[in-house]
């Protein structure tokens, strides 16, 4: 018992610490942007992401092109929506219903999270190179990164709660990590984003899954979320 509590205590820090610096990470990119210091940076990774002397004209083959227009739907909200919808309706019918409801509040309040800064920051977006996707929103930080962030890490999570084998966990992890990163590095070789935009949505993004995970996990202990090991009762 001492040592389950240890445990448990231990990864408390530790989250604590990871949410506290990915906090930390944000801020420090919101004031640099807001003093123009990133300018150098951003337009650096954007020219270099682009072919020489034709700044419309991507690096790389055709079908890299098409195939980031193709990944960065991922982390559009037609897209996230979906998997949302998707997974909330898995966890209603496997009557998990706390759980299914802590992750539509999640995704829900990770959205209204991320249009409440843009509107704070009204960053512009990038103008030094043709944007290959269409945008109506402001730039900073990045909804794609952040919200696919918070998307895919918050489900990332409750899967690998149910997985018995840590290979299993670790697998689940990576995936919806490289999934993220993926997402978020599309943004930046379509010209719709400067790179802060994408590292300040993931930090974002990344903390508040993290959030939402310590509070799942709290409610768990109490009693007040389903178990991995729920009872499934009969179908």
């Amino acid at each position: 018992m001492i040592r389950r509590l240890f445990r448990l205590e231990l990864g408390s820090l530790v989250s604590l610490m990871v949410m506290a610096a990915l906090l930390f990470g944000f801020f420090q990119i919101a004031d640099e942007v807001g003093e123009g210091e990133t300018h150098r940076f951003d337009s650096a990774i954007l020219l270099a992401l682009r072919t020489p002397g034709d700044h419309a004209d991507p690096i790389g083959p055709w079908w890299l092109e098409a195939m980031m227009r193709d990944i960065t739907s991922l982390g559009g909200t037609a897209v996230l929506t979906l998997v949302t919808v998707i997974a909330v309706l898995y966890l209603a019918i496997d009557r998990k219903w706390h759980a299914a409801i802590l992750l539509a509040v999640s995704v829900g309040g990770g959205t209204l999270l991320s249009s409440l800064l843009k509107l704070g920051y009204q960053r512009p977006r990038p103008d030094l190179v043709a944007r290959l996707a269409e945008v109506h929103t402001l730039s900073f930080p990045s909804g794609h990164a952040m919200l696919s962030a918070v998307t895919y890490l918050t489900i990332g999570a409750l899967l690998a709660r149910t997985a018995e084998r840590k290979r299993l966990k670790s697998y689940i992890l990576g995936v919806v990590i490289f999934l993220t990163l993926l997402v978020g590095a599309s943004r930046v070789y379509l010209g719709v984003h400067w790179p802060t935009d994408v590292l300040a949505g993931w930090c974002v993004g990344a903390a508040w899954a993290l959030l939402c995970w310590r509070v799942a996990l709290a409610l768990q202990r109490r009693g007040t979320v389903e178990t991995a090991s729920a009872d499934r009762g009969v179908d």
